[in-house]
């Protein structure tokens, strides 16, 4: 009996092991790409070298994980994308939060790269000093991979550049969001506007309201002026350089005045667009 106690003991105990090193396999690959990978790496080189401490553990990790996310920065070219710069030197286009860098979400296609560059230069130029905030953008390999919670963006030729603010003073916010990850900071509609999901209930979407959020940003204003060149731009020297889709909500298009044949809206099952601006490019 208690031998048959302890197997029982021991089979639990290794399930729950299992399970649990499972779901972090699971979540490291959804977030970063390469994480699983390294996970499993660190795993088998703790099993070979005897490692037991939990720290210890944690340490092989992040060090594996390190050394993948360098290697992916040089191995990414062979299959189609290049990283946008975690450090951006002398160019007005930066990542929103070296976040975006630390979960390897920061890749495109070098179509992608250029046509940010020119736009965060364009608006440098018409509006000085300011700052164009890149955020998600793609993981480093393979075609189809989703980059959650976004639809599309799995193949490089996706972008998401964050909206440009004034504070109350109306002075310009550069470089800096509402949110502290540039997403999940909404601009509301105003009366009358076009609301093609209101109403809506589905079940499976990532169109998240988040409404217990919102007080908890930043008390600044859209900055229409600056966020209407940038959509205006992309609308035209952007899709001279290949951009064939804008996606921003219907109610802001109309406001900022920016409706054409490629600001469209990205439906709703997709996560809302009134908090960021998405592009892209024509494979």
């Amino acid at each position: 009996m208690i031998a048959d106690a302890a197997g029982e003991k021991t089979a639990g105990t290794w399930s729950w092991t299992s399970v649990r090193r499972a779901f972090l396999l699971m979540v490291l690959t959804l977030l970063t790409q390469i994480g699983g990978v390294a996970f499993l790496a660190g795993i088998w080189i703790s099993c070979i070298a005897k490692i037991s401490g939990r720290f210890t553990k944690l340490a092989v990790f992040l060090g594996l994980y390190a050394a993948a996310t360098v290697a992916a920065h040089q191995v990414a070219p062979l299959f189609g994308r290049v990283p946008l710069p975690c450090f951006s030197g002398n160019t007005p286009l930066k990542l929103q939060s070296p976040l975006y860098c630390v979960l390897n979400r920061n890749y495109v296609t070098g179509d992608v790269l250029r046509v940010a560059d020119a736009l965060s230069r364009y608006m440098a130029g018409a509006f000085p000093a300011t700052v164009t905030l890149a955020l998600d953008a793609n993981f480093p390999f393979l075609d189809g991979f989703p980059l959650l919670p976004h639809l599309s963006h799995n193949d490089g030729r996706k972008l998401d550049i964050a909206f440009y603010y004034r504070g109350k003073a109306g002075d310009a916010m550069n470089g800096r969001t509402r949110s502290p990850i540039g997403y999940f900071a909404f601009e509301q509609a105003s009366a009358g506007a076009p609301l093609p999901c209101d109403g809506r209930n589905d079940l499976l979407t990532f169109r998240w309201n988040l409404g217990f959020l919102q007080p908890l940003f930043a008390d600044w204003h859209l900055d229409e002026e600056r966020t209407k060149a940038a959509v205006q731009w992309l609308s035209s020297d952007g899709r001279r350089m290949g951009v064939e889709k804008i996606f921003i909500e219907q109610h802001l298009a109309q406001r900022l005045a920016v409706e054409n044949g490629i600001v469209r809206f990205q439906g709703c099952r997709a996560a809302r667009h009134d908090d960021h601006i998405h592009f892209q490019v024509a494979e």
